[in-house]
């Protein structure tokens, strides 16, 4: 714990916001700046000594340094504010996304096989769209986040958008060419329930993280934990479409991004975007005519009204004028004129 520790002389630590395998994550407060506007700092922090373990703390959180940099600069990806050592010590500084993750919207039951929220699936298609624009941003620099899951998801409170956070675990993919012999292996790294076979098997690919966002959606809409959902005993495909009703365009599009196989999946999130994209445009065009029609009448006749009475207005005031210039006297020709 570093609290009440000010890092680089600028960066005070205020409290712990939580913690995983490879660091701590920390709430902040720049005091370098005006009014002191808060951040985040994660502290490499590995809960092992082993040699294997802290060399590979250590690339992952320089990667993710790195990472952050060049995507940061999308609106709903953190901002990387600074990369520092001091002390021995390793930290990156970020932007702070004031909102929720997901997690608190999904309201995940603690006893097993019990439900959590289910969203609608007007919400659950918008919820889709939101996370494969940010994710096709990351693919787009051949990046591999392979960490997706409701907790890496926050809400942002001045829009409601979703801000897709910890690239603790990202990794590039490179081309054959740098590996005559193929890819080689990875640490496996992920969250049970959302993570595909080939990602725990060490080789993820982009559409692993297309898996991932299926989970998700799937989650959403069931209100079941990934993990607890039960698998085709011959395919491995998971067993969720009896546990929610919903379109088969969208249980399509789902049973696509989460199959067992990689190579039956969407290969990217732009490709997954452009098939959920009639979805939403469908969505709006729904959510049209279930406007309130007694609503739009009473404003419709209002505005008649309005306008009615602005026209016999501009009558009346224009009679009014022409009859007080007729009731003016006419000067008399044989006047004479005021000396």
């Amino acid at each position: 714990m570093i609290v009440g520790l000010t890092i680089k002389g600028r960066y005070h630590i205020i409290s712990l916001l939580g913690q995983g395998g490879f660091g701590e994550t920390y709430l902040a407060e720049d005091r370098d700046l005006p009014n002191h506007p808060r951040c985040v700092v994660k502290r490499l922090q590995p809960q092992s000594n082993e040699p294997f373990v802290l060399e590979t703390a250590k690339r992952l959180f320089k990667r993710e340094s790195e990472y952050l940099y060049n995507l940061g600069k999308h609106d709903r990806i953190p901002q990387l504010l600074a990369d520092i050592e001091e002390n021995q010590e390793f930290y990156l500084v970020q932007e702070l996304i004031e909102g929720h993750d997901l997690s608190k919207e999904f309201n995940p039951p603690h006893q097993r096989g019990a439900k959590g929220v289910q969203f609608s699936e007007k919400e659950v298609i918008q919820l889709l769209y939101d996370i494969l624009e940010i994710l096709r941003a990351v693919h787009q620099q051949n990046v591999i986040h392979r960490d997706i899951k409701p907790s890496n998801l926050m809400r942002r409170d001045s829009d409601s958008r979703i801000v897709l956070i910890d690239f603790g675990a990202v990794k590039e993919i490179y081309s054959q060419s740098n590996y005559p012999t193929g890819q080689p292996q990875t640490v496996p790294i992920g969250t049970p329930g959302y993570v595909p076979s080939e990602q725990e098997k060490g080789h993820p690919k982009l559409c692993s993280d297309i898996y991932a966002v299926g989970m998700v959606g799937i989650q959403a809409l069931t209100g079941i934990f990934p993990h607890e959902l039960p698998k085709d005993s011959q395919t491995l495909e998971v067993i969720w479409r009896e546990r929610v009703s919903v379109s088969p365009q969208l249980a399509a599009i789902l049973d696509k991004m989460v199959r067992y196989q990689w190579q039956q999946r969407y290969q990217s999130a732009d490709e997954a975007l452009q098939a959920i994209q009639p979805l939403v445009a469908s969505s709006v065009s729904r959510r049209l005519p279930s406007l309130n029609l007694s609503k739009i009448l009473k404003v419709l006749i209002c505005l008649g009204f309005m306008t009615i009475t602005a026209i016999f207005v501009l009558q009346n005031s224009h009679e009014l004028l022409k009859r007080q210039r007729d009731m003016q006297p006419t000067p008399s020709s044989t006047q004479k004129p005021i000396i």
